[in-house]
């Protein structure tokens, strides 16, 4: 079977290197897609637009408004004198976040009193607004703990916290969101230039009517298959090493895990991918057709579907249900398994089986076509 295959898969490889559009879509394109979405895809919260609204004009309002200011989270940008002049700077995108403290909040805390504050967000963006309410709570607690402290000192009593919070942040401690999307990334653009580059060059074959002298060869459907996917099985694993190799020198994501852990379930995602451009060239007549194709299947569903930007488990149960449709939902919880926690195959190897059936019915249904379309 080799020697049947061998000739194949050189014609397959000259053909690529002779294609510069495949060969820069499997080898190029990854490492470019991930220096650039590495560095446009970032959920950090950070650097906010402070606006201080001090109407105490205290020693006390300062101080507590300097906490917000020095505490890292927020950057200042203005002190309005209204309520109605910060909400003005938030509708007109200056600032994000406003901090209102009120006339007599001096005396109410050196009164012991409770004395309420006022902060005003930008909501557009819910998730960035929830992370926002979290720090100014987080600041003002921690205020408030120091005005206790000071206020059991003052009495001669020695001031405590009866119950105190230590977090421990496991797998990404500095709560790097690159550190949790570039594996996601790492998926999404092998998914998309396997199952591209794979449709194409099928395609391509129909519409130089070469494939019928392929057809007419000694060559059986199955061996067929395999002769033309077994060079961009190779080529994506290279490229795949490449965007680890990028994503660990450019964001210092690093494998914790095992490698040949890695190497397989890569691989079985190539072939579920393959598999998936394969059935693409069932589809169009044309490589313009099919490069439309191959994107909307390759592209929509894995950034919607597959866990990549969106948790699954947020979703309604319908849309779980359709999630399984791609197979960078199982991909992704192994490569973050293994690329972030450092886990063995224990951890994912139900994700390992979903794959291989994934693969192994996609395969099928694609060669069957393919045979179908192609060889008759």
């Amino acid at each position: 079977m080799f020697s049947r295959l061998a000739p194949l898969i050189t014609k397959e490889v000259r053909q690529i290197l002779r294609d510069k559009r495949v060969l820069a879509i499997l080898t190029l394109v990854p490492a470019i897609m991930l220096l650039i979405n590495g560095f446009a895809l970032n959920l950090d919260v950070r650097n906010i637009r402070l606006a201080i609204v001090d109407q105490d004009r205290s020693s006390l309002s300062r101080q507590f408004a300097n906490s917000f200011i020095t505490s890292g989270y927020f950057e200042f940008r203005a002190a309005p004198l209204t309520t109605k002049d910060a909400q003005k700077l938030i509708d007109a995108g200056a600032i994000t976040v406003a901090l209102v403290i009120p006339r007599g909040f001096a005396s109410d805390v050196l009164a012991t009193e409770p004395t309420k504050i006022q902060v005003l967000v930008d909501g557009m963006d819910s998730n960035s607004a929830t992370t926002i309410i979290g720090y100014v709570q987080v600041v003002t607690l921690q205020y408030s703990q120091k005005i206790l402290i000071e206020q059991f000192a003052r009495m001669g009593m020695e001031g405590y916290i009866p119950v105190q919070l230590e977090a421990r942040m496991w797998y990404n401690p500095e709560l790097r969101s690159a550190k949790f999307l570039v594996p996601g990334l790492i998926g999404f653009i092998l998914a998309i230039t396997a199952v591209i580059a794979t449709s194409l060059s099928i395609v391509r074959e129909k519409e130089r009517n070469t494939i019928e002298q392929i057809s007419v060869s000694p060559l059986r459907p199955m061996e067929l298959i395999v002769g033309k996917m077994t060079p961009y099985v190779f080529i994506s694993l290279f490229a795949a090493a490449l965007v680890i190799v990028a994503a660990y020198v450019i964001f210092g994501v690093e494998v914790k895990g095992s490698l040949l852990h890695l190497f397989g379930a890569t691989l079985l995602f190539i072939i579920a991918a393959l598999g998936i451009g394969l059935f693409v060239s069932t589809l169009a007549d044309s490589q313009q057709v099919a490069f439309q194709i191959a994107s909307v299947v390759s592209m929509l569903p894995t950034i919607i579907l597959s866990g990549f930007l969106f948790p699954i488990r947020s979703m309604p149960w319908w849309l779980q249900v359709l999630s399984n449709i791609t197979p960078a939902k199982f991909y992704l919880v192994i490569l973050r398994g293994i690329v972030l926690k450092g886990v063995g195959l224990e951890a994912f190897w139900d994700q390992v089986f979903y794959l291989i059936l994934y693969a192994t019915v996609l395969l099928s249904i694609s060669a069957l076509r393919f045979k179908r379309s192609f060889l008759g």
